[in-house]
């Protein structure tokens, strides 16, 4: 049975998700163009497994999960860079060195968790039912804080996405806004994986970019619709899910994201041999 929008949202936990995707879609968006540009995209994956290590963990030692992952997230999201600039461990064999140790952690924290109340699908694949009232808030916060950042620092966000060691050399705070950058990320994709899943929130950083730069060539047109693009996949994927039973929230959208990017690539290679032509 197909549902309307408004159908869907008259339900009061949808509505929830529903808020949490789109804000987090946004946000996962925008941070993204810079991290796919720079070829950093998979550092969403690593983060997002060390996102559901310390969930798992929380829930084992009984702390709020948020309140327990989001600091540490945001330290793991240091070190990974650190460790990519400071050390002889390039990117992403530190991106691989904390997914691997956080999701080691959160198998066995559930495991020797005896009377634990955790439901690992909810945090793998995402889940409607999970998101509570202050997530939401949280994200409208979130979000809010990515947009004013890109505002007031696109300029700079720019120019370190094409040239940091340029950038740096003309007096840039490069390292501050780097940490700023992680920060955001680090937040969106904790608060994300309540929607999407730790194993799939990564779609959200990643597909918009890709699908944008199939047909724009500048930042900004790239930027745009990759905003545009994300939270249109969100709303599609969310239709699907509450009109397929036992379709997964996150798997939905990473299937309408994966459609819209080959859309997006034909559409390209068209516009492509038309200024060929001309």
């Amino acid at each position: 049975m197909i549902y309307s929008i408004f159908d869907i949202l008259s339900r009061t936990y949808i509505k929830n998700a529903f808020i949490v995707g789109v804000m987090m879609s946004l946000a996962g968006a925008l941070l993204g163009v810079s991290l796919v540009l720079k070829k950093h995209s998979m550092i969403g994956d690593g983060l997002s497994h060390v996102g559901f290590g310390s969930v798992a963990l929380a829930a084992c030692i009984g702390i709020a999960p948020l309140a327990f992952a989001i600091p540490l997230v945001i330290i793991s999201s240091f070190f990974i860079i650190w460790l990519s600039n400071k050390s002889k461990i390039f990117g992403d064999s530190a991106i691989a060195l904390f997914s691997t140790l956080a999701l080691a952690i959160g198998y066995a924290a559930i495991e020797m968790g005896e009377g634990v109340n955790f439901n690992v699908s909810s945090y793998l694949y995402g889940s409607l039912l999970g998101v509570t009232k202050m997530e939401v808030v949280l994200s409208i916060v979130v979000a809010l804080l990515v947009i004013i950042t890109y505002l007031f620092l696109y300029n700079r966000i720019f120019s370190i996405t094409f040239d940091e060691t340029f950038s740096k050399s003309t007096g840039m705070h490069t390292n501050l806004i780097n940490i700023l950058l992680s920060i955001l990320i680090s937040l969106t994709i904790v608060i994300g994986m309540k929607v999407m899943g730790a194993l799939l929130i990564t779609a959200l950083i990643v597909f918009p970019t890709l699908s944008s730069r199939q047909i724009f060539k500048t930042f900004k047109g790239v930027t745009v619709f990759s905003v545009i693009s994300s939270v249109l996949c969100f709303i599609i994927g969310l239709l699907l899910a509450c009109s397929i039973n036992n379709l997964p929230i996150g798997s939905s959208i990473v299937f309408v994201n994966f459609i819209y990017c080959i859309i997006c690539f034909i559409i390209g290679k068209i516009l492509k041999s038309k200024e060929i032509k001309a």
